[in-house]
């Protein structure tokens, strides 16, 4: 299973019904990196082979050209049905053993 880091603007409530399905997800707050860099927040999660969790598509698709070389970036459409946005995720990266280099675009999706 993917491991994840949830950037700063990402929902609690969500990664924690990410964890309920069994992700193991860090967040910037947890691992001390709160107000860093966009550029930072991938080159950590890149060092910890984590694929980045975000809503920010612009700033991380930018990243992406210019640092192809990440463990993925999982870019959401904000959603403030959690239990949906997580339903999108897990859809989109269940399968998925490995994102390197990867960008996942999670769309708000109606159900």
């Amino acid at each position: 299973m993917v491991r994840l880091y949830a950037d700063e603007q990402f929902p609690r409530q969500a990664v924690e019904l990410l964890r309920d399905l069994g992700y193991d997800i860090l967040t910037t707050k947890e691992s001390d990196n709160a107000g860093i860099a966009d550029e930072a927040v991938l080159d950590f999660a890149t060092s910890e082979n984590r694929a980045v969790l975000t809503f920010n598509r612009r700033d991380l698709f930018k990243l992406h050209k210019l640092k192809p070389s990440h463990s993925g970036i999982i870019a959401c459409k904000e959603d403030t049905n959690w239990q949906r946005l997580t339903k999108n995720i897990n859809i989109a990266i269940s399968s998925e053993e490995n994102l390197t280099g990867k960008v996942v675009r999670v769309n708000r999706a109606s159900n």
